[in-house]
Order: structure tokens, then sequence, then C-alpha cells
């Protein structure tokens, strides 16, 4: 089965310059996974499938770690996730920094991660 948390919404401190580190900005989060959670189905029990609140609350805390680059936030929320969830055979996680400093009007900058590109 897939599951999707969408729009998961954090002020971080994430960037390579200072001054991101500093100020900080809003990250707006993707995180689809393919769970093995066919028990559920017939159970209607939490126990037969993946917590989402405990999802969501892993990635509240990967991303209340700073880093300097997107990729780096990606990779340790899937890690994570993957340590954490034994049903979830597979994942992806979109992370998008809001308004940049680009030197322009850019609404963002987004790096996607699936689990099959983690070394």
């Amino acid at each position: 089965m897939l599951i999707s948390l969408e729009g998961m919404e954090f002020y971080a401190h994430h960037g390579h310059y200072h001054e991101e580190r500093v100020i900080g900005t809003r990250f707006v989060l993707d995180l689809h996974f393919e769970a093995e959670v066919s028990d559920s189905r017939e159970s209607d029990e939490l126990k037969d499938t993946v917590n989402y609140l405990s999802v969501y609350s892993l990635v509240r805390e990967e991303m209340g770690q700073d880093s300097k680059l997107l990729e780096h936030v990606a990779s340790r929320i899937l890690k994570r996730v993957l340590g954490a969830f034994p049903r979830i055979l597979r994942a992806e996680v979109k992370v998008c920094k809001m308004n940049p400093s680009l030197g322009g009007q850019v609404e963002k900058v987004c790096v996607t991660l699936n689990s099959d590109e983690l070394s």
C-alpha cells in the first residue's frame, strides 16, 4: 500500500550560508512510502499499520537538526524512516525550501530522494 504525508510545513535553519542558518526559513515536505499493511485492512488496528503520527514526529525531529544541504536532510529522513518502521519497504521524500535567497524571485527549490538511491 502507498501511504503519503503531504504538505508538512516546518520552520528550520538549513542552509549553506551563515545567514540561512541564523534566520531560518519555511520548508515543505512530502513523504510517500510503500508499506506492508495488509493486516490493517481487516483488523482495523493501528498496530497493523504505520502510525502516521510517529512518522510525522520523526520527520519533525530530523527537521530540527540543522544541515547545510537539502540533500543531507532528505537522506537523514529516509534513513530514519526506514530504520524505525520495519513495515516500510521503500520511501521517497521531497524537501522544498520556500523563497530561497537566489538573487531573484524563486518560489522554492526542492530535492527528491527515494530509498533506492541511498547508499
